[in-house]
């Protein structure tokens, strides 16, 4: 005989495993984000932002 279904517990199991998944892709960004900033040297605000080059 096949089981009965418990659609609330499958949900919520859905759910938690996206939310983690969802977690662990945004850790990894925000990683590789502190990664690139450490990687580039600081060359001051003025060269960074395009309106300044306008002025």
């Amino acid at each position: 005989m096949a089981r009965k279904p418990n659609y609330d517990f499958e949900r919520r199991e859905r759910d938690r495993l996206k939310a983690i998944k969802v977690a662990e892709k945004a850790a990894a960004k925000r990683e590789q984000r502190e990664r690139d900033r450490a990687a580039t040297p600081d060359q001051g605000d003025t060269l960074s932002d395009p309106r300044a080059e306008d002025s």
